[in-house]
């Protein structure tokens, strides 16, 4: 084995650490880049996307592509049994971009509604419901109150 895939063997091997310390979490090639640059370690963004698709092709990474304005997220998938039942629906602010993941009953029982009574199959890996998260409802009201 020559050091050029002993090397890409050990960046593999220290993203998917990184991967497994923030699983259930959703995060983008430019947060996996921040932490390696904080860390002090040498990882370039092909490589990153390189490594990511390869894992997703395993079946240890899921991708989601929330929209086209927004990067690729991805979150670590192996050996979480869940998983494969687990539905997860999107939020999206308008205001910050923050993205948060639901996994809610109420939803779950809509994607059945809409396939049982309307024939349409709901992706939730691609819904995304468009709103304005708490945090940003809550600077709007502070900067402008609104009186009764």
């Amino acid at each position: 084995m020559n050091n050029k895939s002993m090397y890409k063997t050990k960046q593999r091997e220290e993203l998917l650490e990184y991967l497994i310390s923030v699983q259930g979490e959703h995060i983008t090639v430019g947060d996996i880049r921040t932490y390696f640059e904080r860390k002090g370690a040498s990882i370039g963004v092909a490589t990153i996307y390189r490594q990511l698709e390869k894992m997703v092709d395993e079946g240890l990474v899921t991708k989601y592509n929330i929209d086209a304005g927004s990067p690729a997220c991805f979150e670590y998938v192996a050996g979480d049994e869940e998983h494969d039942r687990d539905v997860c629906f999107h939020c999206k602010c308008e205001k910050c971009g923050k993205l948060i993941h639901l996994h809610c009953e109420e939803l779950e029982e809509m994607q059945g509604h809409l396939k049982n009574e309307h024939e349409f199959r709901l992706n939730p890996m691609r819904t995304v419901l468009y709103g304005i998260c708490s945090d940003c409802e809550e600077k709007a009201e502070d900067a402008d109150p609104v009186t009764e």
